[in-house]
């Protein structure tokens, strides 16, 4: 990682000033302060799936009620991104990274004195779900488009681990904090968490590398851009250009289904479903803490594997085994007895190893086919990403209500996520080459 820091030459062409050589270069950094930055703003995401059994209990709402909020918090997560990267590119990444988590802590404040669900569904709904979706991904991808080059790959898996896993850690301390005192100290130690992280993303983060007179990591210098005016008509602008060729809809498919097999229906219903088979909630968080552990090996081994491979073959068989997956799983949960078996154990390790492997690939493809637009259309990618997370949030509550199971939306996801795999593999390559590491 050495390499000697220069800025560019004076607007008078006088001669360039060098500084000592770095050892580190200023971009892993960056990225350190963007991954801490996203593991302490993670909280947010952990407690809907914590919310539906005691929300159910206090209120009477049903559980389709609490899943239709919890599936406008995804969609607008998703939704928003493309928008986000578009603002970063306008305001910059610290004033919306900010303005955002302080969206999240107002949302999550304002509903411990809720007593109506469309309350649930306008703050936890709307105003997380704006906030979170306006750094989501998006942020991660600015941050590694701007300041690497080289090792694209592997950055992203590193932060998306650090949003997955993140949200995966908190689930212990906020499924016990839920049972000894109730739901509403989960909610404020939610706030306090977004807000927490308002000043290191303030302090240390920076927009460009151009900021502090260095190229990218791997790359030549290049000077901060100006401004980029009109971000909603660039968000669609590039969705319009995107939604044209072939490979957006099938990354806009494939993540879809990737949304409604991973937050859609584990992370918001596997804590109920496997109370439902005696399984207590906080020992059922604690299996979703393990699989954000393994997430975090899973997505940086699934970075560094795409700097090498071809990202659709990755993401067929990273589909295909989590289909395969999620169709043991109700057999899992039967057999339990109440307990945690060695066999629920493997399934973590195994799912969590695959939870969000899909991203890099996914961000990868991004970038072959739509060049200077990748963030932007990877933005809409996500949208696809939460709508589909949304739809089986939501339809997983409803399908419990009906049924008093949720075997039918397990099998059902692992039926999508076959399909996913098939439709990977049929994604032709970009015409810009992956970068090599």
């Amino acid at each position: 990682m050495t390499q000697t820091e220069q800025l560019p030459s004076t607007p008078e062409g006088g001669p360039l000033r060098q500084k000592r050589p770095a050892r580190v270069h200023r971009a892993w950094f960056v990225a350190a302060v963007t991954f801490v930055t996203i593991i302490g703003a993670a909280a947010f995401a952990s407690l809907p799936g914590l919310l539906i059994n005691p929300l159910h209990d206090e209120f009477g709402w049903s559980r389709g009620a609490i899943g239709l909020a919890v599936s406008v918090n995804l969609a607008l997560y998703g939704l928003t991104a493309p928008f986000a990267a578009a603002l970063m590119d306008r305001f910059g990444i610290r004033r919306v990274v900010a303005v955002a988590l302080m969206m999240i802590a107002a949302g999550a404040l304002l509903s411990v004195w809720m007593t109506a669900s469309w309350q649930l569904m306008l703050y936890w709904g709307v105003l997380v779900g704006l906030g979170s979706g306006s750094m989501a991904l998006a942020f991660s991808a600015t941050v590694t488009n701007r300041w690497f080059v080289k090792r694209r790959g592997l950055v992203t898996g590193v932060l998306t681990a650090a949003m997955a896993s993140g949200q995966l850690v908190f689930l212990p301390t906020l499924s016990w904090m839920t049972e000894e005192y109730g739901w509403r100290p989960a909610s404020v130690t939610v706030a306090l968490s977004a807000l927490a992280v308002v000043p290191f993303v303030w302090l240390l983060l920076r927009d460009h590398p151009a900021d502090v007179g260095l190229a990218p990591y791997g790359g030549e210098f290049v000077p901060k851009p100006a401004p980029v005016t009109g971000a909603g008509r660039r968000a669609v602008t590039a969705l319009v250009r995107a939604s044209k060729t072939g490979p957006f809809w099938l990354l806009a498919g494939t993540f879809a289904i990737c949304g409604a097999s991973t937050n859609g229906i584990i992370r918001t219903h596997f804590v109920p479903s496997a109370h439902d088979h005696g399984i207590p909630p906080t020992a059922a968080a604690s299996l979703l803490a393990v699989v954000g552990v393994f997430d975090i090996i899973g997505t940086i081994f699934s970075g560094w594997l795409t700097d090498r491979f071809d990202s659709r073959r990755l993401l067929a068989v990273y589909y295909a085994l989590r289909g395969l997956s999620l169709m043991f799983l109700p057999l899992l949960l039967i057999n339990s007895g109440g307990e945690v078996r060695p066999p629920m154990i493997f399934f973590i390790v195994f799912y969590g190893l695959d939870w969000v492997a899909t991203v890099p690939p996914t961000l990868a493809l991004c970038r072959e086919h739509y060049g200077d637009d990748a963030a932007i259309v990877f933005g809409w990618v996500l949208g696809a990403h939460q709508v589909g997370a949304g739809l089986v949030a939501f339809i997983g509550g409803v399908v419990r209500d009906v049924t008093g199971s949720y075997d039918t939306v397990w099998l059902a996801s692992g039926g999508l996520c076959a399909l996913a795999a098939l439709m990977s593999l049929v994604i032709r390559r970009g015409k810009q080459a992956p970068a090599v590491a």
